[in-house]
Order: structure tokens, then C-alpha cells, then sequence
């Protein structure tokens, strides 16, 4: 009658999340970012990519083991409104969806600069706007061309490294034609610190962000069959990933190129195939950086869509954004990110050191409020975990955990530290402050004192009831109040259920993709419960499944049934959605029937109890 008739399409296959697990941690930042790291620190720049990667994989292994032991979709958004509250969850997932949409526009804008390398003459802001374009259309298109660009994006970066990396090995250990075995590189040029202690650890500040997206895994994953197996399978495997492709291939760097070649900061990895001689090292790694780049885009446009629409399954956005298309495509969502993208491009053409800077900066520490958020509600859910559940633990807990969120929280203090990176902290804590503050107005919002509605008083005798439920609809106190309409007099009655995943649960425990197929299989299953109770007290009793917007629902019912009584049955005030936005007060407002309100204790009656 109203339920969802389209669902996000299952279109990611296992070689699609093969390689967007192995491709989430490699970006742009690694094949041009590590040439600013390996200037700042010398040869020990690889120890500062080691010691990165163990906070980002420790990060991921907490996420491992509390998206294992309680299966969700996959965001760590929930993880946090679990431990910490709502204003946690709420903040984390807006704040991840704000960070993801600056990449986008950020990433159009490298892309674009890239892409000048063969098309000088061409306008930087137009073929920004072209690389948003294409990207945001593969997005639109359907889930399998986003899985399927990103499979090949991701396999071409990967298929770079891993070529890198074997001849790296070949070149230094002398089975390279004319070379012999040679690290003199590691030391002949001030030696192994040539710029203190110290400037290793300063350089995590930088080598952290270009690690950020292994976490992007875990949300495709939660698409997959078995998510709790396929996360773990993810958070897993980053160790091997940040342990070859980061510190294996910058070791390799300043292996065979000198730390202070002035080539380093332009292309690390053309430096190293010019220095083995590899013809055309310009033309091909600059093509391999304009696939990270374009991966990191797709990889954005997908990320902060799914995360907008799960936000909305929610109600924490607007629930137009949970619309798909024929094709499960979530258009809205995927415009809507685009649209902030598209907007960031235009910053950056009209106002790149004002506007443009402003929008990098304010996203520039979020990722550490997100990770720092990660270990919090780690630390807190671990002790509330049974130990049955714990299939995959945190190493060393709770003392690891406590020291990952401290070397966070160090990261932090060192943002604010450096003159350089203080305004990135300051605006960014500024996002998080306003995200926090729209939590707590937007939720005074919806607990505001309902107005005073008339009450309609029924018509004896009451011959038709329409009954709108969800998660109570099995509540003992709704079949109280059934028997008490029907000892009045013979009613029939027509249940209708919103198929609305926040109300069926399905907005908790599964991913984007499978959430409306368990939302409409809840739903049908507690309407057929419930209409099978209801014939089993003699009851005349029919029903449907209804839109996912109550309302809406409610209009499909009445209309269809013609009820001359109406009952609405809800969680408590704390617990129910509906009553946070005064569902009861406007369908009395809206529909001159008697309507009565029944609040239901969240538990289900057996079988055989209700007579």
C-alpha cells in the first residue's frame, strides 16, 4: 500500500569490496604528500608512516571488534550514540558526512591539476567541475558502476605500488642491471636523523591524514552478506596494507633517492623510477595519481551519501534523502553531498586563500575527533560486552586503547601547538561545537510542550478501527484497548504498520543497502503476528504494510478503510520517535475522528496470553 517498492540495490560483489578494502588507504597523499614528510624528517620518514599506521590500525581493530559483537551498519556513528549518548552519534555522523564532502571538493580540485599536466590551457575550475560531473553520474548511475570504478581505480593504484615495490627491492639489493646492493642513502647525507628525533614524531601529524579512508571498508562492507564477518575481514587486513604499501614503499624511497633531492617534492615516486631509469616516469605516475585522486572522489560521493542516508533513516535528516530510484540509487543524497562538492570547486576558483581555506581548515581535525570518538566508545562498550560476544578483542585491553586515545589526543594538543596547523584545530573544534549545539536545539525542538488539540469524542456504536503500530504493535496494553472498543460493540479492524526503518530497527542493525529488504520484512512479520492474534480473540481483522512515513501511512489507510475511530499505539515519550515529532498531536489536528492514544511498554506478548 505504501511500502517501499525500491531499495538500494545489492550491487557490490566481493571483488568490489576486495579491492575497495585494499584501495581505501591508498590516496593522493601517499604518491605526493610523502615527499613534503620525507623534507621535514629525512630517511627515518618511514618510521613516521609505522607509527601512524599503528594508531590507524588500532583504530580499525576497535572498530573490528565492536562492529563484530554488535552488528550494525558498519558507522561508527553508532557505536558512539551507544556509549555516549545521542548528541555523540549525531555529531560523529554529520561531522564524518562534512568531511567527506570537503574531500570531494578538495580531491576535484588535485584531480584537476593533475588532469593540466597534458591540458595547460584548460581552466583549473573547469575541469574541476568536469571530474565532479563524471564522478557524481558513475554514482547515480547505480551501486555496480560505483563498485565497478572503484575496482579498477583501486586496482590500477594498488598494481602501481606493488610494481613499485618490486623493483624497489630488485634495484637496492643489486639485482638490477649495473647495481650492486646499496642503503648508503639511509645515512650518507647527515646521517639517519638528519633533522633530530623529534621531526619524526612531528611528521604524524601529516602522515596520519593521508591515511584516512581505511574506515570506508567498513561501511561498504556492512553492504556484504555477513557484515560482521566482512568487517573484521577489513580491519583485519589494513595491518598488512599500511605495513607494504606505506612504510615498504617509502623505505624504498629514501632508499634509493637521497632525502634531500630536490626532485622529492614534486613526485616522490617519479624521483625513484627516474633514478632506476624507467622511461616515461613523469607520464605514468602522474596518470596513477589522477586514478587516486578520481578513487578518493568516488570513494567521497559514495561514502557521505550513504552516510546522509542512513542519517535519514534515522530522522536525523531530512527523510526525503532516504528516497532511491528505480535503480536503488539514493539520488538525493548523492545531489546532495555533490552539490556541497560542487560548491567547495566554486570556493576555490573565487576565493582559494579565504572561503576555500576556511572550508579545508574547519574539516582539517575532524577525522581525530571521529578516531578519538572511536576509542572512547570502544573503552566504554567493551565493559559492557559479554565475553561470548567479544569474538574479536582489542589487543592489550584497556591500557592499549587508553594509549591510542592519548596519542590521539596528542596529535591534537600538537595542532594547537604549531602555528601552523593551530587555525586548522580552532576551526574545525568550531564545526564540532556547532554540529553538538544543533544536536541539543534541534532535540529542545522536538520535546517542545505540544499544543492543546480538541479531543473528538467517538459515535456509538464504534464499527470500524484503524490501528497505526509499529514496534508496539504487539503491545499488551494495545489488545487492552482493542477489547475495550469491542466490548462497546462489533468492530472490524485494519492494522496498518509504517515499513520505517528507525521504528522496525533495521536503521541499527543492517547496512544502507540491505535496510529497506529487513525494513519490510520486520514490518510484515509483526502484521502478520499481530493480525493472527487479533483472529485468534475472534476479531475481525485485516491490515498492510504502510509508507515509511507515518503520516503518509496514515492518509493510505484512511482513505482505503474509511475508520470512524482511530489508535495509535507508541513507545513511551523517551523512547518513541513518533512523539518527538508530535505524531499524535498532528493527526488529531489533521483528521476529524476520535483518536485514541496507547502507550506500550517495548515488550512483545507471547503466544496464548491474550485471552
Amino acid at each position: 500500500m505504501g511500502a517501499p517498492t525500491t531499495e538500494l540495490k545489492k550491487g557490490l560483489s566481493q571483488r568490489h569490496l576486495t579491492m575497495i578494502a585494499m584501495g581505501g588507504v591508498i590516496g593522493a597523499g601517499l604518491f605526493v604528500g610523502s615527499g613534503v614528510v620525507i623534507g621535514e624528517t629525512g630517511p627515518p620518514a618511514f618510521i613516521s608512516y609505522a607509527l601512524a599506521g599503528f594508531l590507524v590500525i588500532m583504530v580499525m581493530r576497535m572498530l573490528g571488534e565492536m562492529a563484530v559483537a554488535n552488528p550494525s551498519t558498519g558507522s561508527f556513528a553508532d557505536y558512539a550514540r551507544t556509549a555516549l549518548g545521542g548528541w555523540a552519534g549525531f555529531s560523529v555522523a554529520w561531522l564524518y558526512w562534512y568531511f567527506w564532502v570537503i574531500v570531494i571538493g578538495f580531491e576535484a580540485v588535485a584531480g584537476a591539476k593533475v588532469v593540466q599536466f597534458w591540458l595547460p590551457d584548460v581552466p583549473l575550475w573547469l575541469l574541476s567541475l568536469i571530474l565532479m560531473s563524471l564522478m557524481t553520474a558513475t554514482n547515480l548511475f547505480s551501486v555496480s558502476s560505483f563498485g565497478e570504478f572503484e575496482f579498477w581505480f583501486a586496482g590500477i593504484k594498488v598494481a602501481a605500488i606493488i610494481l613499485f615495490l618490486v623493483l624497489g627491492v630488485l634495484f637496492i639489493f643489486g639485482l638490477w642491471p649495473g647495481r650492486s646492493m646499496d642503503f648508503s642513502n639511509l645515512t650518507a647525507y647527515g646521517g639517519f636523523f638528519p633533522k633530530g628525533v623529534g621531526a619524526v614524531f612531528a611528521a604524524i601529524l601529516v602522515v596520519i591524514f593521508s591515511m584516512t579512508g581505511a574506515e570506508v571498508a567498513t561501511i561498504a562492507a556492512a553492504e556484504s552478506e555477513d557484515p560482521g564477518r566482512a568487517i573484521r575481514k577489513a580491519t583485519n587486513s589494513v595491518i598488512g596494507r599500511i605495513a607494504i604499501f606505506y612504510v615498504g614503499s617509502i623505505f624504498l624511497i629514501v632508499t634509493i633517492v637521497p632525502w634531500n633531492s630536490s626532485s622529492l617534492a614534486a613526485s616522490p615516486y617519479v624521483a625513484a623510477f627516474e633514478a632506476m631509469h624507467i622511461p616515461y616516469a613523469d607520464q605514468i605516475m602522474n596518470a596513477v595519481v589522477l586514478t587516486a585522486v578520481l578513487s578518493c572522489l568516488n570513494s567521497g560521493l559514495y561514502t557521505s551519501s550513504r552516510m546522509l542516508f542512513v542519517l535519514a533513516a534515522r530522522r536525523e535528516a531530512p527523510m526525503a534523502l532516504m528516497r532511491v530510484n528505480k535503480k536503488g540509487v539514493p539520488v538525493g543524497a548523492i545531489l546532495a553531498s555533490s552539490v556541497v562538492g560542487f560548491l567547495c570547486v566554486i570556493a576555490a576558483a573565487i576565493s582559494p586563500d579565504k572561503v576555500f581555506l576556511f572550508l579545508l581548515n574547519s574539516s582539517g581535525a575532524i577525522i581525530m575527533f571521529v578516531y578519538l570518538l572511536i576509542c572512547i566508545s570502544q573503552i566504554v562498550l567493551r565493559r559492557r560486552t559479554p565475553p561470548e560476544k567479544l569474538i574479536v578483542k582489542m589487543w592489550l585491553f584497556p591500557v592499549l586503547s587508553i594509549l591510542v586515545a592519548a596519542g590521539i589526543l596528542g596529535i591534537l594538543i600538537q595542532m594547537g601547538w604549531l602555528e601552523s596547523s593551530r587555525s586548522q584545530l580552532i576551526q574545525s573544534l568550531g564545526a564540532f561545537g556547532l554540529v553538538v549545539v544543533i544536536y541539543f536545539i534541534t532535540t529542545r525542538f522536538r520535546e517542545r510542550t505540544p499544543a492543546v488539540v480538541p479531543v473528538v469524542e467517538p459515535k456509538a456504536p464504534v464499527t470500524k478501527v484503524l490501528v497505526l503500530a509499529n514496534e508496539t504493535v504487539e503491545g499488551r496494553e494495545l489488545f487492552d484497548e482493542l477489547r475495550s472498543i469491542q466490548g462497546a460493540g462489533r468492530a472490524s479492524y485494519y492494522v496498518c504498520v509504517p515499513a520505517n526503518p528507525i521504528d522496525t530497527g533495521a536503521a541499527m542493525h543492517k547496512g544502507a543497502v540491505y535496510m529497506w529488504d529487513e525494513t519490510a520484512k520486520a514490518a510484515q512479520l509483526r502484521l502478520d503476528r499481530t493480525l493472527t492474534l487479533l483472529h485468534q480473540e475472534g476479531l475481525e481483522a485485516t491490515g498492510a504494510l504502510g509508507n515509511y512515513k507515518p503520516m503518509q501511512a496514515l492518509a493510505d489507510a484512511v482513505e482505503q478503510f474509511g475508520p470512524d475511530q482511530l489508535v495509535i499505539c507508541t513507545l513511551p515519550e523517551q523512547q518513541s520517535a513518533w512523539l518527538r515529532f508530535d505524531l499524535v498531536d498532528r493527526v488529531r489536528e489533521t483528521y476529524q475522528l476520535p483518536v485514541r492514544h496507547v502507550v506500550v511498554e517495548p515488550e512483545p506478548v507471547p503466544a496464548g496470553e491474550l485471552a
